[in-house]
């Protein structure tokens, strides 16, 4: 979560990010390319350790799985509501009917929520082979190229028309609801003993981190853009980890699963105070999504008089000056603010919920 601020940060403030990508190797550097990078691993884990999470929350509370669903269901279409109403306005500060509805972050969440309301039914083997089979098969599909809106959902980014509303996908969400969904059976592990689950956690880690080496390094099958060598060894590096989070492509999700499941089994046996700064983060969420996406927002409108948002995010380019944006360091400082400004708001209201735990509205924030 703390990772994911910076690349929030990145994208309202940095120079680089208001002409290209940062992942764009004949235009980035290599600090750049890594500040973007090191965030790519939040959206998977965030994503499987819901489906982890979704499973806790049924067997620790001997809830049903029709109680699990309804949580689900519930909370996904919460967080669609939350995507298009409110990520919009603190995007862009107002309700222009004319600016696209961007589905990204908690579009994907609340997507793969939903069909995970579904999908929970299925046998846990069967769920299993199917959250596998389509993280290491969709890849095949990536030359399929159609205007259907289903697709664009599914698979290929793109923009959707409905009467003139434009609605941009962002995040097309098979894959992403697979890793939910793999998260979900991985739950299982947590019945287990702490030393076998630990192991188990460990070689699935290291299974995935070789998996991501090999495949890439043929270069043949896990991602559509290949790497390729560069003018130096260390840009040939960066080529070889530029792999394709939208969707999120087999390579991808080796890449950023496998560190995440040795870093779980890393910190399985870790009781660290519950004042800990980044356990308070973790207790409200979505209140800490919400809040650092409006500082961000709100610090870069008092810098420069302007509310839009900048043209790396969509923003009208000439209510900007030319050369618009700030340094890396820059960012750097400022993401480091935000975090800091948003510590005491969520132990704030970490505390509201503790000292309130039968307000059913609270469980939504």
């Amino acid at each position: 979560m703390i990772l994911m601020a910076l690349d929030h940060v990145r994208d309202f403030f940095h120079s680089a990010a208001m002409t290209g990508s940062p992942t764009n190797l004949a235009a980035t550097t290599p600090a750049t390319f890594l500040t973007r990078w090191i965030t790519h691993f939040c959206a998977p884990a965030f994503l499987l350790l819901a489906g982890i999470g979704a499973r806790l929350w049924m067997d620790r509370s001997c809830r049903s799985k029709q109680a699990l669903s309804r949580f689900l269901l519930t909370r996904g279409l919460w967080l669609l509501f939350l995507e298009v109403v409110v990520m919009r306005f603190l995007f862009d500060f107002t309700y222009n009917p004319h600016d696209p509805i961007l589905l990204i972050t908690l579009w994907s969440l609340g997507m793969s929520m939903i069909l995970l309301a579904a999908l929970i039914y299925l046998p846990p083997p069967a769920l299993a082979t199917l959250s596998i089979a389509v993280i290491c098969l969709h890849n095949l599909t990536d030359k399929v190229q159609t205007k259907s809106w289903l697709w664009t959902i599914l698979h290929q980014p793109g923009v959707i028309q409905i009467h003139g509303l434009i609605i941009v996908v962002g995040y097309p969400i098979a894959s992403f609801a697979a890793t939910m969904a793999a998260g979900y059976c991985l739950g299982a592990l947590y019945r287990k003993p702490a030393l076998q689950r630990r192991r188990i956690l460990t070689y699935l880690g290291i299974a995935m981190v070789a998996a991501f080496l090999i495949l890439r390094a043929i270069n043949i099958y896990g991602d559509p853009n290949p790497w390729q060598p560069q003018s130096t060894h260390l840009m040939t590096v960066l080529s070889f980890l530029n792999v394709t989070k939208y969707p999120a492509s087999l390579d991808f999700l080796l890449m950023t699963l496998g560190p995440a499941l040795l870093l779980l089994a890393a910190l399985d046996q870790v009781r660290v105070p519950d004042s800990n700064p980044v356990l308070i983060f973790g207790q409200v969420p979505l209140f800490y999504f919400l809040g650092h996406f409006f500082l961000a927002h709100a610090i870069l409108a008092a810098m420069t008089g302007i509310l839009v948002p900048p043209p790396s995010m969509g923003g009208p380019r000439d209510l900007f000056p030319k050369n618009f944006g700030y340094s890396l360091p820059t960012v750097y400082f400022v993401w480091l603010l935000v975090v800091a400004a948003m510590y005491p708001a969520c132990r704030w209201f970490a505390r509201v919920k503790a000292h309130n735990p039968n307000q059913w509205w609270l469980t939504y924030l």
